[in-house]
């Protein structure tokens, strides 16, 4: 999740809770608001469905102590509410008006976390955010000099973040399951060792902005960070380039990552690990790996939320004088259920824990559906005996309340029999 996210998005306001609600308040808040929103509550309702992801991800972000510290730590910085902080010409976020360079709020936090907690605690904690916060804006103000100077601090650079796929059974989904995936990363190359330099040779450092990667450009009567053009950014230059990575330093690599996917997914849902992603750069922490699940088909049964459904037929003889029915489970296995006599088509019948678990560690159900068969061919047998049961029963027309009620409605004429 990006810091604009972040600073968007009131994950306070989401939950209905105050700012300095204890841990146990955004647990009550979050269940609450969860069992009202969950999709198996509010099935084919779209809103409902965004609200509850929205409550979903409120909670991942408040629910973690050191996650919640940063998330405050944030919006206190560069949120627009009373006391946030404010680029010059009206910018929250994004671009500092007026100059011709851009701040990236991303990895201007990732700094901050990490010298942050470096002084004891969580970005805000100690003296150490308030002197990364220094050596990064210090020079963003400055009014004075030419119009180029240098920058005092080398960034460390947060790893991009990777999204991949995994295709898993019907059945893993219900309980869950471990994946080995295999994943190609932008990383140091194994030949320079990251350097971008040809073995037996070494970059130099970069004169433009003494191996600092950035420079200062003025502009609107402040200084604005940028890439060096000399260096690309990267502090040094090679003059005798890497072969393999033509003097980046950086090279693809396959590596395996083996990856635990939640019980009870659902076709769709996009899974984060944090750290699982590309490495940093200059000592930058790794980015993050989402993995896009995709649930095969199952020939029999499908998913309604947390429960499954399966159709099961029954003949007519079954359905009217009731009948125990064999059905089968998604885990394998059956179960005898009873039908009684007089069993509509469509009525359907609740196994309980037969479904997907949950996050609560509670099961949902599986929904059986009774159909039922009609025989295209009687035999002849067959036949005499369903004329004999219509005549014993001697049913009323069960149409004739519908034809009654149609045309009884105000502006409807009697029709002649077609």
């Amino acid at each position: 999740m990006s810091t604009k996210d972040w600073i968007d998005k009131d994950y306070y306001k989401v939950l209905g809770v105050k700012k300095d609600a204890s841990a146990d308040e955004i647990k009550k808040a979050y269940r609450t608001l969860a069992r009202k929103h969950h999709p198996d509550k509010n099935p084919d309702n779209a809103a409902a469905e965004a609200r509850f992801k929205e409550v979903s991800e409120a909670y991942d972000v408040l629910s973690d102590p050191k996650t919640r510290a940063e998330y405050d730590e944030a919006r206190t910085l560069f949120g627009s509410g009373a006391g946030g902080f404010r680029f010059p010409g009206g910018g929250g976020g994004g671009s500092a008006g007026g100059g011709t360079g851009n701040i990236n709020l991303d990895d201007l936090l990732a700094q901050m976390r990490q010298q942050g907690s470096g002084a004891g605690g969580p970005a805000g904690a100690g003296t150490g955010f308030g002197g990364v916060f220094g050596d990064v804006l210090g020079g963003l103000f400055n009014r004075g000099g030419g119009p180029t100077a240098r920058t005092t601090t080398r960034s460390p650079r947060r790893g991009a973040d990777i999204e991949s796929e995994a295709t898993i059974g019907f059945v893993e989904a219900l309980d869950g399951v471990t994946v080995s995936l295999r994943l190609t990363t932008d990383e140091p190359c194994s030949t320079c060792h990251g350097t971008g330099a040809k073995q037996g040779t070494a970059p130099r450092l970069c004169p433009t902005c003494d191996g600092q990667g950035q420079v200062l450009r003025s502009g609107g009567g402040f200084a604005l960070p940028e890439p060096c053009r000399e260096c690309r950014g990267r502090g040094m230059v090679v003059d005798d380039p890497c072969p393999t990575c033509s003097g980046s330093g950086r090279a693809k690599a396959a590596r395996p990552v083996t990856a635990r996917i939640p019980a009870g997914v659902s076709d769709g849902a996009r899974i984060r690990l944090k750290g699982k992603g590309a490495p940093g750069e200059f000592g930058g922490p790794p980015g993050d790996l989402f993995i896009v699940v995709h649930v095969g088909k199952d020939p029999v049964f499908a998913r309604a939320g947390d429960n499954v459904t399966v159709t099961v037929p029954v003949t007519f003889a079954e359905a009217a004088l009731g009948a125990d029915v064999a059905v089968p489970l998604p885990r394998g296995g059956r179960v005898t259920l009873k039908i009684p006599a007089g069993t509509a088509n469509g009525r359907t019948f609740r196994v309980r824990g037969r479904g997907a678990a949950r996050r609560d560690g509670t099961t949902g159900d599986l929904l059986a559906t009774i159909e039922v068969v009609v025989p295209r061919n009687l035999p002849d047998a067959a036949r005499a005996a369903l004329d004999a049961y219509a005549t014993a029963a001697g049913e009323p027309d069960p149409r004739a309340t519908l034809i009654a009620s149609a045309e009884a409605r105000p502006g409807v004429g009697r029709t002649a029999p077609a």
